[in-house]
This record gives C-alpha cells, structure tokens and sequence, in this order.
C-alpha cells in the first residue's frame, strides 16, 4: 500500500464532500 497514493486520494474526496456541502449550504440559503 503506498501511503502518499492513499492520502492524495483522501484529499480529493474531502475537497468532493466540502464542495457538496457548500453546494446544500448554497441551497439553504437561497444562493444558488
């Protein structure tokens, strides 16, 4: 298992779940 690999992948998919949530928040709020 290569370390970097599997944290380079954890990163994208925390960016993914924060852009998803920005996304619900923008919804709530009437932005989008």
């Amino acid at each position: 298992m290569n370390y970097e690999s599997g944290n380079h992948g954890f990163t994208i998919g925390g960016i993914l779940v924060l852009f998803i949530l920005l996304v619900i928040i923008a919804k709530t709020f009437k932005w989008y």
